[in-house]
């Protein structure tokens, strides 16, 4: 599971199909994850990706990084991005075979903001599979990626595909 972490001072998920573009998800000052499930992913990578991030200490407090989502009383967005499974090392177009299937990646997904929720975290959503456009405001600029496999956070100098 790769997830895209970005502090933010705001953030909106808008879906775009349908009759009329939808606002489902926002937030105000927070995290917004882009969260790519792969293929072999499991429930024990869906909630270290949780714990990993409600742990964070990414807010300024005594010093730039020193305070979690739940000391600023922050929110989390959390949007399914299946790109980030993707393999760009052929070619010049991009290889989604690492991706999970749409089935399992949403449980997977949606464990994912469960989790956060069940630490006492606000959570917002996007909808899986659907044509979104992100809005955020970038804090900092801080963003991570926070690759997690076989239940663990893995460095991001040997993951990869």
């Amino acid at each position: 599971m790769r997830t895209l972490l970005q502090r933010v001072t705001r953030g909106r998920v808008t879906v775009l199909d349908g009759p009329a573009p939808e606002v489902v998800g926002e937030i105000g000052a927070g995290v917004v994850l882009l969260v790519g499930v792969e293929r072999g992913d499991t429930e024990a990578d869906a909630d270290e990706t949780a714990r990993k991030v409600a742990a964070l200490r990414i807010f300024p407090g005594r010093t730039p990084m020193d305070r979690t989502l739940a000391e600023v009383g922050g929110a989390v967005l959390v949007v399914s991005q299946f790109t980030l499974a993707a393999s760009l090392v052929r070619g010049n177009r991009p290889s989604f075979d690492g991706a999970e299937v749409p089935a399992r990646a949403e449980a997977l997904y949606l464990r994912v903001a469960a989790s956060l929720r069940a630490a006492g975290l606000p959570v917002a959503t996007g909808r899986f599979g659907a044509t979104m456009s992100v809005d955020l405001a970038n804090d900092g600029p801080v963003t991570f990626l926070l690759p997690v496999a076989g239940g663990r956070v893995r460095d991001t100098e040997t993951t990869g595909s």
